[in-house]
């Protein structure tokens, strides 16, 4: 058995809680989806937005993530995507109030959600 110094055990000790804590922190992964409230108009002026700021292949025609060719999915998708490109800051997540953010994965069939 190796015997350390109170200087470097303390040491060892505080970098082992600094490590538990960044583990815990990255396993924590969030997303941001629209809420369900939002209105039509709202989610056109975030599509519109976001489309100019991050890529909205995946939820054009032959996307992996077209079907549901829905409003509020297209909407979630480029919201998260804005989100997630801006270190998934809550400001990121506003769009006026419309957005929200979500603890569980809403990536659903081939359509996956940056996280």
């Amino acid at each position: 058995m190796v015997k350390m110094s109170l200087p470097l055990t303390i040491l060892f000790v505080f970098l082992s809680l600094i490590m538990i804590n960044h583990l815990q922190a990255a396993s924590h992964k969030t997303w941001c989806v629209a809420k369900t409230t939002a209105t039509t108009a709202q989610l056109q002026e975030n599509l519109i937005l976001g489309c100019k700021a991050v890529d909205c292949r995946p939820i054009r025609p032959g996307g992996y993530c077209f079907t549901p060719y829905t409003l509020l999915n297209h909407a979630s998708f480029v919201m998260n995507a804005y989100y997630q490109s801006h270190n998934r800051s809550q400001k990121a997540c506003s769009f006026k109030n419309t957005g929200t953010i979500a603890i569980r994965d809403p990536s659903f069939g081939t359509c996956k959600y940056g996280s």
